[in-house]
């Protein structure tokens, strides 16, 4: 019988790790790793299983004892070394597999340089001799498997994928990710919660520095919304009575001191980024809705009406209450406001765009449910480089991998 195939979805904040045909991942770790490689010395891939050194929530409680750091920024794999390692921790010590025994299924970001494929293969063909390795771009993986919830076959869609440390917008045309018309909005969950965070430190709440920021995220993932509109939301904080205040009680992270907190308008403030973030920060200053209407419109024109009709959200900072609602309802008021403008230049009355975001229950793990569900597709096997072939060929074959229904 063909053993599962071992899911690994590495992102900037978390890594998320199981098996395939799942719909949950085994493990959800932060993607962060503590150290004692402090002495300039290159540690040999053949001594990676003895070195001391911890990952996810282990590694939090090493931070200052070790070199704590994280592998991958706004995506991409930077530390090498860092990422073998922990890979070799989540592989021996998580999953608890033999690495030979099983095919592996790896995600990258969608504007990847393919030398970083070559170095995931190289890495997991020659340190952990797995038995065959697949790559998948994040977006289409979250395509996929939202296509699967609403069940749609054509991998035609927008992705809007916000997590930890940045957030993409790109579209999908039959598998494959338009890269010339993928966009970036330089902020996610964490400078939210750095937000929160200087909410609560300038109004003087008694958290202790170490704890400020786990406590803004515990807010943030807990109480936070997308507001229908910013001044009247605000005007309802107004009354210190009001039903909108809650109370986050709890322990710190790291001191465990007492927490307790009222918890005002931070609970929009922090989503409200995405949609007037020029209110809020001065890196940058297009709505969310912006971006994506203008993803979409530098696209060819063929595909426009499906791109607007099949938006995804994927990642945990698109999971605030109505915040699908919002962008649907800000878009869907740029889409109309241009045909007017076009019915009125040219005396002619469009077809109506209709905008279709999508909201399922695995949003917050899209792209690892999307790859588990890939993984467990017999045509699977057909598409991944095995071990003989990268012994043959080299790590060069990483460079292509097979998209959905292509070739298959």
């Amino acid at each position: 019988m063909e053993k599962p195939v071992v899911v690994f979805d590495n992102g900037t904040g978390y890594s998320k790790l199981g098996f395939s045909g799942n719909y949950e991942p085994s493990y959800i770790i932060p993607t962060v790793i503590a150290t004692r490689d402090n002495l300039g010395v290159t540690i040999s891939r053949q001594q990676c299983e003895d070195l001391n050194f911890y990952i996810g929530e282990e590694a939090y409680s090493h931070r200052h004892t070790h070199i704590f750091s994280t592998p991958l920024k706004e995506g991409q794999i930077t530390n090498w070394d860092d990422i073998e390692r922990f890979w070799q921790r989540s592989i021996y010590h998580m999953m608890r597999v033999a690495p030979e025994e099983h095919m592996f299924l790896l995600t990258e970001p969608a504007l990847n340089p393919p030398e970083n494929r070559e170095q995931m293969a190289e890495i997991m063909f020659e340190t952990f001799n797995v038995k065959g390795l697949y790559i998948g771009v994040q977006p289409v993986l979250a395509l996929f498997g939202a296509n699967l919830w609403s069940q749609k076959s054509e991998m035609t869609g927008t992705v809007i994928d916000s997590g930890d440390g940045t957030t993409y917008v790109i579209p999908v045309a039959h598998g494959y990710a338009i890269s010339s018309c993928i966009k970036q909005i330089p902020f996610a969950g964490k400078d939210i919660t750095k937000l929160i965070a200087k909410q609560l430190r300038d109004r003087g709440e008694a958290i202790a520095q170490e704890d400020l920021l786990d406590a803004a995220r515990v807010i943030k993932e807990n109480y936070c919304y997308a507001c229908k509109d910013f001044a009247s939301e605000s005007a309802l904080y107004n009354n210190p009575g009001s039903n909108k205040f809650k109370v986050y009680e709890g322990a710190g992270k790291f001191t465990g001191n007492r927490i307790n907190v009222k918890v005002g308008v931070e609970r929009f403030l922090g989503p409200e980024t995405f949609f007037n973030p020029g209110k809020l920060t001065k890196d940058w200053d297009k709505p969310i809705e912006e971006v994506v209407d203008s993803s979409i419109q530098a696209c060819p024109i063929d595909l426009r009406r499906d791109l607007y009709s099949n938006i995804v959200l994927s990642g945990g900072s698109t999971l605030f209450p109505h915040f699908n609602n919002r962008l649907g309802a800000a878009l869907q008021k740029r889409i109309d406001e241009r045909l007017d403008r076009y019915a009125k230049a040219s005396g002619n009355s469009p077809t109506p765009i209709r905008t279709k975001i999508s909201s399922y229950q695995t949003q917050k793990t899209a792209v690892w449910f999307g790859a588990s569900m890939f993984a467990a597709q017999p045509e699977f096997t057909g598409v991944v480089h095995t071990r003989e072939s990268y012994l043959e060929n080299g790590p060069s074959i990483a460079r292509m991998n097979v998209v959905f229904g292509q070739g298959m």
